[in-house]
């Protein structure tokens, strides 16, 4: 999908200023591939990865997407209606069918449950359709070159370097402009570390071994910190009126608060008290669906840090489960592009760090409007209105 920072940032080893580059990045890519060769012979790559990086050059189109990465404008209901289709809940349920031995492996190892795989699977590539025609080799090492973010990528090149020289992915490999790799869009560094041979044949191929794919996506979210049987989503409803500043995804209140403000299961019933400590999730304000949040969710955002898209994630898996579609309900119309910079460059000159005035509700900016809602006396929601945009502007 997008470019999952925080996954490389758990698995970045920072590069110290080492004798053996040339340059630390930009310059003469020739000879700063020279250097980088020297650095990876010193971490043992041998001479097939080292002839492998010889052999790489610049992709431009990698630098226009890293400059302009796509971001997640769409409302939480637009991207979702759009993403959870049709197809993806058909040849997952088929997917969860066909492969449920390894499915079954996979949780009884690793702890994960099967739906929550195949909503990665799903989201990521479409089940392997869709793995990204960029070369990874020049991805990364343009992106390693590049002094925008290189220690970011040499990490991620150093360990391509290793893939390659043990005969796991082969030089010309492709994927996403980033460098992911394979059906669940896995850097390189995570391959390596957290590959799993889920076939038996030896080998750990993400691209082609749906076993390989189902034990090593697994291995990761284990890794991120998955807590085996425990829920990570599940849909509420919300009453007219409860203190909405106890909203959000960090605020977890044990399910008898919830229960005493009135937040029900989604069906009316009282919440399950299950003994865990869970948020309520508004992701277009109080008029609109709603979720409870569990630790476990967290994890979503280890994976990729667009709340959308993890919450969308996390309700693809809900569905693979068997919970039926939420019900969007009948939230406050959203603010267009335009009306959401207005706003943002307003609570910009209040102080508010929201990031590049971009149009897009981020974190940022959610946090800023919550304050400013608390501020005026408006339901502390999260989901900038007219209203707010209207006080904020006289």
């Amino acid at each position: 999908m997008r470019l999952r920072t925080a996954a490389i940032a758990a698995s970045l080893v920072l590069f110290s200023a080492h004798a053996a580059f040339a340059v630390d990045c930009g310059g003469d890519f020739d000879s700063w591939k020279k250097g980088f060769e020297a650095e990876a012979a010193q971490q043992g790559v041998g001479e097939k990865g080292q002839q492998a990086l010889d052999q790489a050059n610049i992709d431009p189109k990698v630098l226009q997407r890293d400059r302009a990465q796509g971001v997640f404008a769409q409302t939480f209901v637009e991207f979702s209606t759009r993403m959870v289709n049709s197809y993806r809940l058909k040849q997952g349920a088929a997917k969860l069918k066909k492969y449920a031995e390894v499915f079954s492996r996979a949780e009884a190892e690793y702890g994960v449950p099967p739906p929550v795989i195949a909503a990665f699977w799903a989201l990521e590539t479409d089940f392997g359709a869709v793995q990204g025609d960029f070369s990874t080799l020049d991805a990364l090492a343009t992106l390693s070159h590049d002094c925008r973010r290189p220690d970011l990528f040499r990490p991620q090149l150093m360990a391509l370097l290793k893939l390659i020289d043990l005969g796991t992915v082969p030089a010309d490999v492709k994927g996403a402009w980033a460098g992911e790799i394979g059906q669940t869009q896995i850097l390189p560094k995570d391959y390596l570390e957290k590959g799993v041979d889920g076939d038996g044949d030896g080998l750990v191929d993400l691209r082609n071994s749906a076993p390989d794919v189902i034990m090593t996506t697994a291995n990761f979210v284990h890794q991120l910190g998955w807590a085996p049987g425990q829920k990570w989503l599940e849909e509420v409803r919300v009453p007219d009126d409860m203190p909405w500043e106890q909203t959000g995804r960090g605020n977890r209140l044990p399910m008898s608060q919830w229960t005493g403000w009135g937040v029900t299961g989604r069906d009316g019933a009282p919440l399950e008290d299950n003994g865990l400590a869970g948020g309520v999730v508004l992701p277009m304000g109080r008029k609109g669906p709603a979720f409870m949040a569990y630790p476990n969710y967290d994890v979503y955002l280890q994976w990729n840090q667009s709340f959308v898209y993890t919450l969308t994630a996390a309700h693809l898996a809900d569905r693979l489960a068997g919970a039926p579609a939420y019900d969007p309900r009948h939230p406050d119309p959203a603010l267009s592009v335009d009306q959401m910079k207005a706003l943002q460059q307003l609570l910009a000159g209040r102080g508010y760090d929201v990031g590049k005035i971009d149009g897009v509700l981020g974190s940022g900016t959610r946090d800023a409007v919550r304050q400013e809602q608390k501020r005026l006396g408006l339901p502390v929601d999260g989901w900038p209105t007219l209203e707010l945009l209207t006080k904020l502007s006289a």
